[in-house]
């Protein structure tokens, strides 16, 4: 049997992308998001497409104080996690709405990051899993167009790192994933250059490679570990005279 997949974020393109990839491996997948009864539709596609198992589960990524019990209600328990929730919010919106960028950091670092501890715990208990988040370049450096997305980003690849290093020892594996731009829903009507754009089709796979071949740290587009590497390497005397 292959091991049961989780996806947390099951109404994002990334999820429902790296679902379809694996499923097609043959793992049977668990979606979960709020009003899930909204992926009918997905979980009768990805069950009749790839002859697998497919079941919804309810949850707020939000309410962090039911997370111990959701994962303790999941049957079979997944060996793999792969954590695609977020929200990218509006940088200049979030800057004087307090409460919106609250709700930007929450949904991109704490809702995942408890989620992602209640998994870790459970899976070094028995020995074995493997946990995927999807992060951000955005949270490689701060920048003036999103700071508030991507500090919250950075904040969870951090985590993830600390992770990986806890459980190197304990049998579990944990893979952060920066797909760079996506086109996607959350990000349709952004002038995204096509270089530098993946298809969520693309992330699925970069995903389910990335699981089988127990890699780290990626980047769907390796261009952006350039990209980024360079804009690290900028002083920050010059980089705050920029608009990046």
């Amino acid at each position: 049997m292959k091991d049961t997949v989780l996806i947390l974020g099951g109404r994002s393109d990334i999820g429902l992308a790296a679902a379809h990839a694996l499923a097609a491996e043959g793992h049977p997948i668990q979606l979960t998001a709020r009003h899930v009864a909204g992926l009918e539709a997905a979980r009768t596609d990805l069950a009749l497409r790839h002859s697998v198992e497919v079941s919804l589960h309810e949850i707020d990524a939000l309410a962090t104080a039911g997370h111990e019990d959701f994962a303790a209600g999941l049957h079979p328990e997944p060996g793999i996690v792969i954590c695609a929730i977020g929200a990218l919010g509006e940088q200049v919106r979030d800057e004087e709405d307090h409460a919106s960028a609250v709700q930007v950091m929450r949904a991109n670092f704490e809702g995942p990051a408890i989620l992602m501890a209640v998994f870790a715990n459970r899976m070094a208990a028995r020995g074995s899993g493997t946990l995927v988040g999807i992060s951000s370049v955005a949270g490689d450096r701060g920048r003036a167009s999103n700071y508030i997305y991507g500090a919250a980003k950075a904040g969870f690849t951090a985590y993830l790192s600390g992770l990986r290093n806890r459980l190197a020892k304990q049998g579990v594996h944990v893979v952060t994933v920066k797909p760079g731009f996506v086109a996607t829903r959350m990000t349709q009507g952004l002038d995204l250059p096509e270089r530098l754009t993946a298809q969520p089709d693309a992330v699925g796979q970069a995903i389910r490679r990335a699981i089988q071949n127990k890699r780290n740290v990626i980047y769907v587009k390796p261009i952006w570990w350039l990209v980024m590497r360079v804009i690290k390497a900028i002083p920050e005397a010059i980089f705050k005279k920029t608009s990046i």
